[in-house]
């Protein structure tokens, strides 16, 4: 699987904002779109390397793009063991009765990630089995036991991988210097130590016993290592700086852990050979008929919107004006192909310092499910 690279962003036990579409600075989200982790990239990458810009970008909107990446999503480190999140597919695992029990219809459907190995044995394994079913109702009954298989892989724990607080701010009128009160949301991923001091590494810092954070795919079509070590250095800065909202006041600062050989699990999940469909990894927009009519053909596709806006940041001009919206398919969506997607103009009227785009490029993984 060469040109396949893994990426994780630790975050220690720095917090975090990601904001939402339409709801402000009192919530985040638990993680970061493909859409607003390609603007990071390509606004980082605008500051260290302006004189190759342009030709990145019409590369990336072209026929062949030279990267696409995923969304991010969490993991866990268990000491030297990682558990990987992946986005639920929102067609139904082979062998899924749709009608058989209504506990374990509503349990089922609050499943929103799974672990990689439950999301490779649903979709590109044997599929939903009846042991699968008992487990999930046993859960939603409070029955649940640390034997089971899904618990032991983590199926039920993802809402332990991070919290969120609220933070009191206070902002200034620049004119009267009134003051305003208001509260930020943010979220801090799971950081567990250990009391011994044995635990200490050379540097005098204790090493967590069991840290979450967020991890994304990256893939080149073709082997690139000059684009490859421009991204590496742009994620440095990032780590230095901060990604999503809050960072003047130290938010989102992250430790780089750039994974040089993809792990087996994720080389076996990639070199899946029989799939009949496909489940995005990442946001995807596409405005061209071709690819918009098989999906309207395909009576097999299932997918949800996602409604992205927000807000232009413009470093060289220190201007801010709000993006055009754009509706993207969701993480999770199912086609029977693997879909392409493309840069999405969201330029604000009478806004000329420069084009402002959104990603909608779409990486997507093999699944195999019951067709009608």
């Amino acid at each position: 699987m060469d040109n396949w690279y893994l990426v994780r962003l630790d975050f220690g036990q720095n917090v975090a904002h990601f904001g939402r579409v339409g709801i402000g600075l009192e919530e985040t989200s638990d993680r970061l779109p493909s859409d607003s982790l390609f603007s990071a990239l390509i606004s980082t990458y605008a500051r260290i390397y302006p004189e190759h810009l342009g030709s990145l970008l019409d590369a990336i909107n072209g026929p062949k793009p030279p990267f696409r990446h995923s969304s991010t999503f969490i993991y866990v480190r268990n000491q030297e063991t990682y558990r990987y999140y992946l986005p639920k597919p929102l067609s139904f695992p082979k062998n899924y009765q749709t009608d058989d029990n209504l506990t374990l219809t509503k349990a089922y459907k609050k499943l929103a990630y799974l672990p990689l190995e439950v999301w490779q044995s649903w979709y590109q394994g044997e599929g939903f089995t009846k042991a699968d079913g008992d487990e999930i109702i046993a859960h939603a009954q409070a029955q649940s036991s640390q034997e089971n298989r899904l618990q032991k892989l983590g199926m039920f724990d993802y809402g332990k991988t991070h919290r969120t607080a609220k933070l009191p701010k206070v902002s200034l009128d620049r004119i009267t210097q009134a003051s305003n009160f208001y509260h930020t949301k943010v979220v801090q991923f799971q950081c567990e130590f250990k009391e011994a001091e044995s635990q200490k590494t050379q540097s005098g810092k204790r090493q967590p016993e069991k840290q979450a954070g967020l991890y994304f795919l990256l893939h080149f079509p073709q082997a690139n290592p000059e684009l490859m070590d421009q991204l590496k250095t742009v994620l440095s800065v990032l780590a230095d700086e901060g990604i999503g909202g809050e960072r003047s006041s130290g938010a989102g600062r992250f430790t780089l852990d750039w994974v040089k050989t993809l792990p087996e699990a994720w080389r076996s999940l990639l070199q899946f050979a029989k799939p009949n469909a496909y489940s995005l990894l990442s946001l995807f927009w596409n405005d061209q008929k071709d690819e918009l009519s098989q999906i309207k053909e395909d009576k097999n596709a299932r997918y949800e919107f996602q409604d992205r806006g927000g807000w232009v940041s413009s470093s060289p001009t220190g201007i801010q004006e709000r993006r055009k919206k754009v509706r993207m398919f969701s993480e999770g969506s199912v086609f029977a192909f693997p879909p392409q997607g493309r840069l999405a103009d969201v330029t604000p009227p009478r806004f000329n310092a420069h084009p402002v785009y959104r990603s909608g490029l779409a990486l997507s993984l093999p699944i195999s499910i019951d067709l009608q």
